[in-house]
């Protein structure tokens, strides 16, 4: 069983920064592949990045691209969302996932993960 927590959403303006957390239990993280998602109001949760187990394959939806960066930090159990130029569409609440080995090979699909965090909201104003 892997728990996951989140932090670090809140309220910004458009063209600000918000860095998320997602604090993960288990003596494997560094087996774990990582990703993050969203769900806007009335929107299905969408795929937003994500991350290898040892860090060397990372991708991002198109619409997040050249904004935000994922990374991981295994020695203390962490992964991390850094958002900056956000805009108002990026509102939603933010979702850790975890993809425990055998992993899977869709890593876009919500239907990879094994194990979802709780969420944290994320709000931008225009």
């Amino acid at each position: 069983q892997v728990q996951l927590v989140e932090s670090g959403g809140g309220l910004v303006q458009a063209g600000g920064s918000l860095r998320l957390s997602c604090a993960a239990s288990g003596r494997t993280f560094s087996s774990y592949s990582m990703a993050w998602f969203r769900q806007a109001p009335g929107k299905e949760r969408e795929f937003v990045a994500h991350i290898s187990a040892r860090g060397d394959f990372i991708n991002y939806s198109e619409s997040v691209k050249g904004r935000f960066a994922i990374s991981r930090d295994n020695a203390k159990n962490t992964l991390n969302l850094q958002m900056n130029s956000l805009k108002p569409e990026d509102t939603a609440v933010y979702y850790c996932a975890v993809d425990v080995p055998p992993y899977g090979f869709r890593y876009s699909s919500r239907g990879n993960y094994d194990y979802w965090g709780q969420g944290t909201q994320v709000t931008v104003s225009s």
